[in-house]
């Protein structure tokens, strides 16, 4: 199972245990869900998103997902400033299951520590941390 896992993560995202990726661009990063969390939620028909400008601590819940089946909170895989949200899930609320790590991205942030990236799980430790939950 980790190497499937493993193999619906971009090399590039890194990864905390709630389900939350990030992905790296300079000083800013794009969060949202993993694809393993997608699947598990189902139809995602809701999504919950902080406002722009919103300074947010690495933990702190930045939003909600609700599915067909339950409604998760999201958690901030790093500390950070809001500087762009994902106003396409507001209608387009499964472009977080067609598209995680694409389309379905949910906020970027400017990076306060860029030490705290190097606290986050990498695709494959990652997988290993589900298949051993599972």
């Amino acid at each position: 199972m980790p190497a499937t896992l493993a193999s619906h993560i971009p090399e590039d995202a890194l990864l905390i245990d709630t389900h939350e990726y990030v992905m790296v661009d300079d000083t800013r990063v794009r969060i949202g869900i993993s694809h393993y969390a997608a699947e598990a939620l189902g139809d995602i028909v809701y999504v919950d998103l902080p406002a722009i400008e919103d300074k947010l601590d690495k933990g702190d819940s930045f939003g909600a997902v609700e599915s067909v089946k339950a409604a998760s909170d999201l958690y901030m895989p790093i500390t950070g400033e809001v500087v762009a949200i994902n106003t396409r899930l507001e209608e387009e609320p499964e472009l977080v299951n067609d598209d995680c790590y694409g389309d379905g991205w949910m906020i970027e942030v400017d990076i306060a520590n860029d030490e705290e990236l190097k606290t986050l799980l990498t695709p494959q430790a990652y997988a290993d941390l589900i298949e051993n939950r599972d």
